[in-house]
């Protein structure tokens, strides 16, 4: 399978991973400015954006795969790589096998405890479902600060200030993609995060967290930091789970200074 992608600017390449939601276009708060510095490759994984799902099992392991080999057959071998949640973990991932060059992780996923997975799922699959019921609304609602703050609460350390097209497609993803629902069970599900011993990673490991994280916990930056002992940590202070929404110069400068 190939993944559906775009590529702007020059430089050296960064290639960005994204979590559950719109695909490629959830990076699209940050990627313009990224692009000045770099050249951008923005994939859509299987199930997301305008890529078709998986034939077989959908799977942490499964959707990496499906990296690696775009990697492989972009000529893209080195890459450094950003990955947002899911994505965040799913980079991780390539730096524990030894794919890729530097890696950013923000708000990665995978890190949480049993009792924290619980709660992630028993949260999250409602606001699915209830974006799904709206989803004919979403435009009108995201349109307004109050609906904002009600629906992305869990999201966003500062909802009401957020434009309607910065969040739009991310929520909008949710409801869309053929793969949501399958990518929440691999998340929720399937195997924790495993780590890489200090020395093992193709190139410097940097882990970026929003303080005011209500999906993947703050506290569980100790556990990724614990696993990938050669990471870097960096707080974003007044930062829910979605960088690109609540600090997109931040996160943009973020990934220009940790990676070559």
């Amino acid at each position: 399978m190939t993944l559906n992608h775009i590529r702007r600017g020059r430089g050296r390449p960064l290639l960005l991973v994204h979590g559950l939601g719109a695909g490629w276009r959830s990076w699209a708060p940050m990627i313009d400015e990224l692009a000045e510095h770099r050249e951008v490759i923005a994939v859509d994984l299987p199930g997301f954006g305008e890529t078709p799902p998986l034939t077989g099992e959908v799977s942490i392991a499964t959707l990496t795969d499906s990296v690696v080999d775009f990697i492989h057959e972009q000529g893209l071998d080195g890459v450094a790589t950003v990955g947002q949640s899911m994505g965040g973990r799913m980079v991780l991932e390539l730096a524990r096998r030894g794919v890729g060059g530097d890696t950013v992780a923000l708000d990665p996923g995978g890190f949480w405890s049993d009792r924290e997975v619980a709660v992630f799922g028993a949260t999250l699959r409602p606001s699915i479902v209830l974006v799904r019921a709206l989803r004919s609304r979403l435009p009108s609602l995201l349109g307004s600060p109050v609906g904002r703050t009600v629906l992305l609460a869990q999201l966003s350390a500062r909802p009401w200030s957020l434009s309607r097209e910065t969040c739009l497609p991310d929520v909008a993803g949710l409801a869309d993609a053929p793969s949501t629902g399958a990518a929440l069970d691999a998340l929720t599900k399937g195997p924790k995060q495993q780590g890489a011993l200090a020395g093992t990673v193709p190139g410097r490991v940097t882990i970026g967290w929003g303080r005011r994280d209500l999906v993947t916990l703050p506290k569980q930056a100790a556990r990724a930091t614990e696993l990938f002992p050669d990471a870097v940590l960096h707080w974003f202070e007044r930062c829910g789970h979605f960088p690109q929404w609540d600090a997109p110069h931040e996160a943009t400068r973020l990934i220009l200074d940790s990676t070559h």
